[in-house]
């Protein structure tokens, strides 16, 4: 594992020779799924090797910064687990952690001048004007492909301009012929020709660092040694390879992600509906089968199970084993994972967090636990709680045809001769507890001769009004009571009747 170095108030510190992974994100809103893998995988393959993990915000691009935003990343790692190491609010001498701060104290400034030193760097006059004039199409995009033309400046013209404060930006002074190879992790050796290397800017005329460059300088000097983030940097690592080879630095282990898409293979976007951890916790998602579904959007293990808690995320996760091909993010495969989940729960956990959704759809005095239990196995999000239980508020209105079922062998006329056979044994039923009610059911059935569906069938149907519910005949009026139960009874024998 790879040593690195960091500085804290001009002081060099040795850090220790381990694995150090960083999550470095912009605050400008929600946690997008995109972002949440990238900091799940920094995590996992720091722990995997008992590592640190590192949270870095960068917020030099103050134009994007939203307000709230900054709680937002705290929340949803405090959620997820994904416990940072050292972070804003860990400072254990890598900091500061935050790259406003830093660029306050002139680090980012400081490093662009030694690189212009080196003659790795320049600066650059151009204004708005000039850079316009450069503008050309590149696979049907516009874009500025900078001529080197203030590189020719010489020293005192370039002193002449500072002291005359004409603004300016620092750009890295990339080679025009030749190549450059880089090795990424995942997608292997990597090589372009230098003459696509733009000479992109470090400093923007504002002062601040651009994300490219304060990425570099940040990684290096907190002692990062695999730099996670999305396949869409690949184009851009070039540029930072040659900034780590031009400080004479070592160049950290690259692990590019895959791309995540919808199900049309479109990027997934906010237009998506669930493109952000917490638009999945809005739509009903545990924050456990988030990260574990999020775990498996382009890596796989081995033995190609699917169920993993996050420990056991740490102790199987190898990112060799992540994938090229673009991860497809599929909500029929998370709903079946939650609603695993939701199985494997306890009951008390499921009640304590089902409870807000059932009382928010019942405002009848029933047992909210009785229905908790009906519904635990039987839903794969909680906001599929009230369309499972909203007949318990009110019957709804439904059609006879409903009693008609082929394997049950019952019809509106069979249905109607149970229901009139069943009305009087129910008033007379003191018990209306789950087991009373099925002893004596299952009694009218022997001396019948029936069979229990063809009691059971329109007797569920009579008291829900759905063809489909999470419990059974009887479950369903210990709930109503007997009250309720025997009026939806006659309701049932009324529409028959007609």
């Amino acid at each position: 594992m790879a040593a690195g170095l960091r500085c804290h108030e001009g002081k060099w510190d040795n850090i220790m020779s381990k694995v150090r992974t960083r999550f470095a994100p912009s605050p400008t809103g929600r946690m997008h799924v995109g972002n949440l893998r990238t900091a799940l995988y920094a995590y996992l393959i720091a722990k995997h090797e008992d590592g640190d993990f590192l949270l870095r915000i960068e917020d030099t691009d103050q134009e994007r910064f939203v307000e709230g935003a900054l709680e937002i990343i705290y929340r949803t790692l405090r959620k997820t687990g994904l416990v940072h190491d050292e972070g804003p609010d860990k400072d254990k001498g890598a900091g500061p952690y935050v790259q406003s701060e830093r660029h306050k104290q002139g680090i980012y400034l400081q490093y662009a001048k030694k690189l212009i030193e080196k003659g790795e760097a320049y600066y650059c006059f151009c204004d708005k004007e000039r850079l316009e004039g450069l503008k050309r199409e590149v696979a049907g995009k516009e874009i500025i492909v900078y001529d080197k033309h203030c590189l020719s400046l010489s020293k005192e013209e370039v002193e002449e301009k500072l002291k005359a404060g004409i603004p300016y930006v620092i750009r890295q002074n990339n080679p025009t012929e030749g190549k450059t190879t880089f090795i990424d992790d995942i997608y292997g050796e990597i090589t372009v020709d230098n003459s696509e290397l733009d000479d992109m800017i470090l400093i923007k005329s504002d002062g601040y660092p651009t994300y490219n460059f304060a990425n570099v300088v940040d990684d290096h000097l907190m002692g990062i040694t695999h730099v996670v983030r999305g396949n869409e940097y690949l184009s851009s690592s070039p540029k930072y390879n040659r900034l780590y080879e031009a400080f004479g630095w070592e160049v950290p282990v690259y692990v590019h992600c895959p791309l995540i898409t919808n199900e049309e293979h479109k990027k997934l976007s906010k237009r998506s509906g669930h493109s952000s951890y917490e638009d999945l916790l809005e739509q009903g998602f545990l924050t456990e089968a988030i990260v574990n579904y999020v775990a498996l959007l382009g890596w796989c293990p081995e033995d190609n199970r699917e169920i993993f808690s996050l420990p056991e995320l740490i102790s199987a996760f190898d990112y060799h084993h992540m994938n090229k091909s673009p991860a497809v993010f599929d909500m029929v495969k998370l709903k079946w994972m939650n609603g695993e989940y939701f199985k494997a729960m306890d009951f008390e956990t499921f009640y304590g967090m089902a409870e807000p959704y059932i009382k928010k759809v019942l405002s009848k005095p029933l047992d909210a636990r009785k229905i908790a239990g009906l519904i635990k196995t039987r839903i794969e999000v909680f906001t599929d709680i009230p369309e499972h239980i909203d007949f318990f508020e009110a019957l709804p209105d439904y059609d006879i045809s409903m009693y008609t079922h082929k394997k049950m062998k019952t019809n509106a006329q069979t249905s109607l001769q149970v229901l009139q056979e069943v009305l009087p044994l129910l008033e007379k039923q003191e018990s209306f507890s789950n087991d009373d009610l099925y002893g004596m059911l299952l009694s009218y059935t022997g001396q019948k001769g029936y069979k229990n569906g063809y009691v059971m069938w329109p007797i569920r149907t009579a008291v829900s009004g759905k063809q489909m519910t999470p419990g059974g005949a009887t479950e369903l009026m210990e709930i109503l009571g007997k009250e309720e139960s025997v009026k939806r009874i006659k309701t049932a024998i009324e529409k028959l009747s007609r």
